[in-house]
């Protein structure tokens, strides 16, 4: 475990932070005391959920960003000015075979998913390693640690988005910085994103629910942790790469794992608004 951050008094920035668990992890945090910071493309949606968080006496702003403008990005980050805490959460999903996908579907998977997460780290990264002090955090997936069907684009996204996050932490360590990383891969979360989505053997592989990662990905935050992966179950996939090739593929059969899409009605986006309970 690295040197965690603790939320209470910290800045904490999440994009996507409009809807999803961007939203959940904006509330959460606000609820341990930090001043939430929400960058989403939706103005309308970021600011919905900074209303929230001002409504029980928390403090919050909002701002409409496309990360994947690398101009905006650094305008919004002089605007927020420092943060604890950057949630690099926005994501996009098409749910569609190789040969299905428009270019332009592919396009904004790979700027949203990948390139995004250079531009918006680099805005805050040297202010974090000036202070000693802070936490990146990227929101990748279970997709990031075995490919899945339907899912080439999204899947080749998240494995960068791993990769991005392992090769930030060695530099950073390399560094003596005293900036931690943590890198999230759940499995498939109820959020509508992915509404469609079906699971073999949910006892093992369940659909999660966005709240209940939120939680999870918070208190990782704090503990200093590298990695999140839920469930855990996830983690044994990647290893089942040393086996022979047919019998890799025949447990993914066995799992489901790539039928997963077969229904797939997904958007993104979630059900923002909906009562936090």
């Amino acid at each position: 475990m690295g040197k965690g951050t603790r939320l209470s008094g910290a800045t904490l920035l999440v994009t996507g932070g409009g809807s999803g668990l961007g939203r959940r992890l904006a509330l959460g945090a606000a609820r341990r005391g930090s001043r939430v910071v929400i960058w989403d493309v939706d103005a309308a949606a970021g600011e919905a959920v900074r209303d929230e968080i001002r409504a029980v006496g928390a403090q919050a702003e909002a701002h409409a960003v496309d990360v994947t403008d690398r101009e905006a990005v650094k305008g919004a980050a002089v605007g927020t000015g420092p943060v604890d805490v950057l949630v690099n959460n926005a994501g996009v999903v098409s749910g569609q075979r190789l040969l299905d996908a428009t270019e332009e579907a592919i396009q904004r998977t790979m700027d949203v998913n990948v390139m995004a997460l250079y531009w918006v780290t680099r805005a805050f990264l040297g202010g974090m390693a000036q202070r000693g002090h802070g936490t990146v955090v990227t929101v990748a997936s279970a997709a990031g640690m075995v490919g899945v069907a339907r899912q080439t684009d999204y899947s080749a996204s998240k494995f960068a988005a791993f990769g991005f996050t392992e090769s930030l932490r060695a530099e950073l360590r390399a560094d003596h910085t005293g900036v931690n990383t943590l890198v999230v891969c759940p499995y498939y979360i109820n959020t509508g994103m992915f509404d469609g989505v079906q699971t073999r053997w949910p006892r093992l592989l369940p659909i999660l629910e966005e709240e209940d990662v939120a939680a999870e990905v918070l208190d990782a935050i704090e503990a200093g942790r590298r990695k999140l992966v839920l469930p855990p179950l996830v983690n044994l996939l990647p290893v089942l790469r040393i086996l022979p090739v047919g019998v890799f593929d025949r447990l993914m059969d066995v799992l489901g794992v790539n039928r997963t899409m077969d229904h797939f009605t997904g958007r993104s986006g979630s059900r923002a608004g909906e009562p936090i309970g």
